[in-house]
């Protein structure tokens, strides 16, 4: 997030799209309703589905499925045709603006309605909304960014953004909501193929240097590895023969099951480090068990950017370990002494050569997190970026055209898929489901479809239904509900039994590489009598 989570009570308008933000982070969205209810906040929320947040929305649009970089381009061209963009902060603070205000003109109300479904009056008025902020911030997850088009779509909110000024002031902000807990500072020390702590490159020298340096080798790779939806195809085709995983359970989080299956199923060793026997674990060569949050000391670096301390409550049971020391361990094994006494010890390892983290120390963190960049020990931390300057100067304007999804329906698959997840379970459901409560909740899988849909295909709420895309077919409850949109179903991914993901599409976004989870072609059957 380039702003905090206390600083959405401080937005005149909120613009949340992509983030079913109550069912995936419910804490976060009590300071959007707050903010809303007792502060006059302007809120906008746009999304397929009727999700809890549209009863507190100004305007709800609901876009067709995959077709983010058009309404967004939609916003920009009304708010230039009708002059209502921050100029000063353009000329100061941007470049490329012609290019973009090029690209945009072509997206009038009428074309961007024929792409997206959103009636044009809503395009307009969303547009002068949101433009009439003093501080506007954009909230969004992972229906921004689990598409083929994903970084085309996180780039033209950043364009929405800069076009009104929006950036570097309180209440403000471009804020990516994290998926999981500790994504942030996962991210931040380097668990990204292309870089080392604090986003430094690994294709950079000076980089290597430092980092040849700080561990005592010599001619670390100067080339940018792989990600992991690369390397799961590379598995099926014998190209990687050994894999080690650590805290993931992609038998149910990769797309495309059936594939993924016969690609970790190909490997000649698999190593999994997890806290219980998911449905990886099962496959494994060897499980090597780990403790839980609660078992550890350590750091979480959150969706705010605000490195926090964890402590140990409990001691982990049998012969579970930190992670770090089952990878000193097996690093000793395999002839690199790595040696640390206690996690403290690696975090002042991380702040010497992480300059984002440079300034922070267990003691700074006692009792209240710092947010980064942190460049030096006098400096309080960095709750809001770029209120003087972007980190490369002036901030760039993208024209970005749209593209549609990389899967569109026809005759033999109709309906189209988008998947996501449900209060009462988390991710692939390896903690949530093992507790009671929840799983009273929230038993089993579901097809949430439209009423029209129903009818349109003789169902009613309860029966049981196949559901079947170009990759594989699951067996799931319908579940008949205003938040679907017709056309369209949402399956959620928790449940391994009837996993959404034996459906969903393995086409990567080009960039990220991150698989196009949230739009994929469908077809629905009733289950023959037995």
């Amino acid at each position: 997030m380039t702003n905090t989570i206390g600083d959405i009570e401080d937005a005149d308008v909120i613009l949340v799209t992509g983030s079913n933000t109550t069912e995936n982070h419910p804490v976060l969205s009590t300071y959007v309703k707050r903010a809303v209810k007792f502060k006059n906040t302007r809120l906008i929320v746009i999304d397929p589905r009727r999700i809890k947040l549209t009863e507190f929305a100004d305007y709800w649009l609901r876009p067709n499925l995959g077709t983010d970089v058009a309404w967004i381009n939609g916003l920009m061209h009304v708010i230039i045709a009708e002059n209502l963009h921050n100029q000063k902060f353009i000329e100061t603070r941007t470049s490329d603006f012609e290019a973009l205000k090029a690209m945009v003109e072509k997206f009038t109300p009428d074309y961007v309605e024929s792409i997206t479904g959103i009636p044009v009056q809503q395009i307009i008025d969303a547009a002068r909304l949101y433009a009439s902020a003093k501080a506007g911030a954009i909230l969004y997850c992972m229906g921004i960014t689990q598409h083929t088009t994903g970084t085309d779509n996180v780039k033209s909110l950043a364009n929405l953004a800069m076009l009104c000024g929006n950036l570097g002031i309180p209440g403000g902000g471009v804020n990516p909501l994290r998926g999981q807990n500790n994504v942030q500072g996962a991210c931040d020390m380097g668990g990204l193929p292309n870089v080392y702590t604090g986003y430094q490159k690994v294709t950079d020298e000076a980089a290597r240097k430092k980092m040849e340096k700080a561990w005592a080798v010599t001619n670390l790779p100067d080339q940018v590895g792989l990600t992991v939806t690369e390397m799961v195809p590379m598995a099926h085709d014998g190209d990687i023969k050994a894999m080690y995983i650590i805290g993931e359970n992609p038998l149910v989080s990769d797309p495309d099951l059936n594939h993924a299956e016969k690609s970790f199923s190909n490997l000649d060793f698999l190593v999994l480090q997890d806290i219980f026997m998911t449905e990886t674990a099962q496959l494994a060569d060897v499980v090597l068990p780990s403790a839980c949050f609660a078992e550890k000391d350590g750091t979480f670096s959150n969706t705010e950017r605000r490195v926090q301390r964890v402590r140990k409550a409990l001691q982990p049971p049998g012969s579970a370990k930190d992670d770090w020391e089952i990878t000193a361990e097996i690093a000793k094994r395999m002839g690199y002494d790595m040696v640390y006494d206690n996690s403290e010890e690696i975090f002042e390892e991380i702040a010497k050569v992480t300059p984002s983290y440079a300034g922070i120390t267990y003691d700074r963190i006692e009792r209240c997190g710092i947010h980064w960049p942190c460049p030096d020990t006098k400096h309080p931390g960095t709750p809001i970026l770029h209120t003087a300057q972007f980190t490369h100067g002036k901030g760039v304007f993208h024209a970005i055209d749209y593209i549609p999804p990389a899967e569109q329906t026809d005759d033999q698959y109709p309906l189209y898929l988008t998947t996501g997840r449900v209060l009462y379970h988390y991710h692939t459901g390896t903690m949530t489901r093992r507790t009671e409560g929840l799983n009273e909740r929230a038993p089993e899988n579901f097809v949430e479809i439209s009423a029209a849909d129903a009818d349109k295909y003789d169902f009613k709420d309860g029966d049981k239904a196949k559901i079947a895309s170009r990759r594989g077919e699951i067996i799931a409850k319908l579940k008949i509900s205003t938040k679907a949109v017709n056309g369209s179903v949402f399956i959620p991914f928790h449940f391994a039994e009837a996993a959404a993901n034996k459906l969903t599409n393995a086409a990567l976004d080009p960039v990220s590489k991150i698989p196009e989870y949230k739009v994929c072609a469908v077809k629905l059957s009733k289950l023959m009598a037995s």
